[in-house]
Order: structure tokens, then sequence, then C-alpha cells
């Protein structure tokens, strides 16, 4: 099998020269009088965490879910919710108590986060097809009229989070620092997603994308791999939602939505599904588009439309597939 995941000594250089520029990108922004181009920065990163996710099951695993911002939604409100006990001094359930430690409050919306996609895994990957994907978004509307009926936490209209959860002597106020907070965890999750995929786990889940008959007829539990693979992607989501929870400072069930979730399915398509920096390069290029276009016309969804279908018709592989060609080639 040819493995995309190891990449050539151009492919190297071109992911440090990424790097360096998204260190170097706060600097610059406001070098040139541009400061609010660090938090749109922040954004879209959180994004690239959260589509990147998703990208396991649907690029890797051939799994389209249409539930995935349950998962981005539930660890947003983790988030909130434990800020909210803190604020009130009223602990959680009785015995859980409310907390503001970023290392303690974004682990626990990756957790909670986690045990919501095994749980409605288990159900949902019984199915496959269409049955699947009509599971995975009745379980995601479920979860977001559930937050729209929590009026102790804000219902319809969300929950406000006073202030960013605290991270050593950190000034999390402060934008820049709380943007290389952010770039540090994404580089750390795109480095994990690699090793996955590049792991006789992902090698099977590739498989299994394949021609799941021939691996199930190997042997191999299709269905516990699936199981974890979408477990594994909840927590990742859990892990964008709870960033994003801090970035924004508010949670709403808007990010429990099925729109939500479509919104992620086209910045991994956009990016390049199954390929390891597309979902990146997707998010990067539709929240830029939404903010230009928009910038220019109320009817931006008119010219996006396009520009988006133009993309994927006649690049294969989106915009990974589109810097291969000017490449050469390369990876």
């Amino acid at each position: 099998m040819h493995d995309p995941f190891k990449f050539s000594g151009k492919a190297l250089i071109a992911i440090a020269i990424l790097i360096a520029a998204l260190v170097a990108l706060p600097f610059i922004a406001k070098a040139v009088g541009l400061p609010a181009t660090t938090p749109l920065a922040t954004r879209l990163l959180i994004y690239a965490i959260a589509a990147g996710s998703l990208n396991l099951v649907l690029g890797f695993g051939g799994m389209v879910s249409f539930g995935h911002a349950a998962f981005y939604g539930v660890g947003g409100y983790t988030v909130g919710i434990l800020f909210q006990h803190l604020r009130i001094g009223e602990p959680l359930f009785g015995f859980i108590p409310g907390t503001e430690q970023f290392l303690i409050a974004v682990p626990a919306a990756i957790l909670v986060a986690g045990a919501f996609a095994l749980l409605i895994g288990a159900l949902a990957l019984r199915t496959s097809g269409v049955q699947f994907i009509m599971i995975t978004l009745a379980f995601a509307q479920m979860l977001f009229f559930l937050f729209v009926a929590l009026k102790r936490y804000g219902g319809d209209d969300g929950l406000i989070i006073r202030r960013r959860n605290a991270l050593f002597d950190l000034n999390m106020r402060d934008d820049m620092t709380f943007y290389f907070v952010v770039l540090i965890v994404t580089i750390g999750f795109y480095l994990l997603m690699w090793r996955i995929a590049a792991s006789r786990f992902g090698m099977v889940l590739g498989a299994i994308r394949q021609n799941e008959r021939r691996v199930a007829a190997l042997g191999i539990a299709v269905y516990r791999y699936k199981l974890a693979a979408f477990t594994i992607a909840g927590m990742g989501a859990g892990l964008a939602g709870g960033l994003v929870a801090n970035y924004a400072r508010f949670v709403s069930p808007d990010m429990l939505h099925w729109t939500k979730s479509g919104e992620l399915m086209v910045m991994v398509i956009l990016g390049g599904a199954g390929t390891l920096l597309g979902p990146l390069f997707g998010a990067f290029a539709l929240v830029t588009l939404e903010t230009v276009l928009s910038g220019w016309t109320e009817r931006w969804q008119l010219f996006l439309g396009p520009i988006l279908l133009l993309i994927i018709l006649y690049f294969r592989g989106g915009l990974s597939g589109l810097f291969k060609f000017i490449g050469g080639g390369g990876k």
C-alpha cells in the first residue's frame, strides 16, 4: 500500500516554513497595524483541529458522520459549565467542583466528548451508509435540543464565560499569548494524527475504508477499530470545543447544530480528505474566504459556492492536490 505519510525532504521544508510563518504571524500582524489578524488566526487553528478530528473518521476511515459538531459543542459546554459552577460556588452534580484551570477544564472537555462519542459510536456503528449518517445526525440534534432546554446554562441564548481558563502564570487575556497556546496544541494534535495515521491502526483503518468485507474476512475486528477511531475523533472535537470556549468566552447550542458538522465536512473535503494537513488547509481557506467575501458583499455565499466547487471538481484531493500539482507532484 502506498504510504501517504512518508514525507519527502521538500515536504518537510514546506512544513517547517509553514510553522515558522505561523510563529511569526502575530508579530508581523502587530508590526503592520493589523492586530485583529491574531484572533482570526487563533480561530482558524481551532477549526483546523476540529476538521482534523473529523478527517480521522471521514478521510481515513470512510465514515460520513453528520454529527461531529455534537462533540465539538459538548467540549465547549464542559468548559463553560465547569466555569459556571466555579462562579456560583456550587459543585456540579453535588460533588464535581467547578474550575477555571486550563489543564483541568480542557482535558475534561476531551474526556466528556470522548465518552459521548464512545456511546453514540457504539450504537451508530452497528449500521453503515445512509443509516449511519442519519443516526449520527439524529444524536447530534438530540444533544442540540438538550442544551437548548438547559435554561440553567443559558438555553438558546448560550452561556457567557467571564474569563479564559488560567494556565500557569500566562496572561491568557492577551490574544497573542492565547494564540501561541493554541498553536502549540495544534502542532501537538497534528503530530498525534500523523502518528495514528502512520501506525498499524491507521493502516487498518484505511484498509477498512477501501474494502471492509475483505478486512473482516482476515479476522480483524472491524467494529472495534471503527469505534476506536470514532471515539478518538470525538475527543479531538472536544479539544477544539474546549479551546473555542476559551477563545470566544461563550458557548451556545449553535456549536452542536448539524450545519456546523456540515461546515467541518466542507473543510475536510476542500482541503483534501485522507491527507494529513488537508483539514488545516481547508479550515484556513474556508474561514478566510468567508471573512474576505463577507467584507465585500452581503451575498458572499453566492461567490463562495462556485469557488468551492471549482477547487473540489478540478483538483483531485482538494487544496492538498492543488499544492502537489503546483509543487510538481511532490508530497
